[in-house]
């Protein structure tokens, strides 16, 4: 197994997704108990936080979630993934990990009027990863914030391998977001993201990411969307067989909703 610290670095980069979709339940009078819903959609590619998961090639995703009216929630998203098999390849070794698991957990609330905390554990799981030393699976506690269409986030890795890079607990990543529905037409929300992605004792592998999109509403839970993603990483810590998963390009979405 040859360049092993450069690989376990150059997997770090990685890791799931998308953006996790959580279910919550507002406190009333019209709000269940309980509430349970699901989203499947088809990705162009499969990027988090910038980086491609998926070497440029479509991905299919699962969540399911579970939200009780207090506020707790719990929930899992699934894709393919081929970052640590490509990167294992590229390091002359091999890898059956295709498949990204991650479960998460927490509490959302209405503090004040029009703002709500979010408070939560996830926990990247790499099934079949066993190669990898040591093991790209990672785990983050976060804390969010929103308003109206603007939102906050923020994600501390509290394990020593954060996605596969030594020695890297306190790794960090701070999103801003916003999602703003267009008055005149209700189906269209336009979607922007900042974010900065930091490694700990590997600040070469930091970068920050930015994002800007559309979705549209079809209704009956289809929706569909694109945006431009663009990040300013160094390019050869993100270079495998030769592709530059940190590149900016389109990606496009078609989602359903259950």
């Amino acid at each position: 197994m040859k360049n092993l610290p450069q690989l376990t670095l150059l997997a770090a980069a990685l890791g799931f997704s998308v953006t996790a979709s959580v279910a919550h339940a507002q406190s009333n009078a019209n709000t269940p108990d309980n509430s349970f819903t699901g989203k499947v959609a088809l990705f162009s590619e499969y990027e988090y936080r910038g980086i491609s998961q998926t070497s440029e090639k479509p991905a299919v995703q699962l969540n399911l979630d579970y939200a009780h009216k207090s506020g707790f929630y719990l929930g899992t998203f699934v894709s393919n993934i081929n970052w640590l098999k490509d990167t294992a390849k590229d390091n002359g070794f091999s890898s059956n990990s295709k498949i990204e698991v991650d479960i998460y957990g927490g509490f959302k609330a209405e503090v004040v009027k029009d703002v709500t905390v979010d408070v939560g554990y996830l926990h990247y799981e790499y099934p079949s990863s066993s190669a990898f030393s040591p093991k790209p699976n990672t785990d983050e506690v976060y804390v969010g914030a929103s308003y109206g269409p603007a939102s906050v986030k923020y994600s501390y890795s509290v394990k020593d391998s954060t996605f596969g890079v030594p020695n890297s607990k306190g790794s960090d990543y701070i999103e801003v977001a916003i999602n703003y529905p267009i008055p005149a037409l209700s189906q269209l929300t336009v979607n922007g993201t900042v974010g900065r992605q930091t490694y700990k004792n590997a600040g070469f592998l930091s970068y920050t990411v930015t994002k800007l999109g559309a979705t549209w509403d079809f209704g009956k839970g289809l929706t569909a969307g694109a945006y431009y993603k663009g990040t300013d990483a160094q390019r050869a810590p993100y270079t495998i067989q030769g592709r530059d998963w940190s590149k900016d390009r389109l990606v496009a979405f078609v989602a359903y909703g259950f």
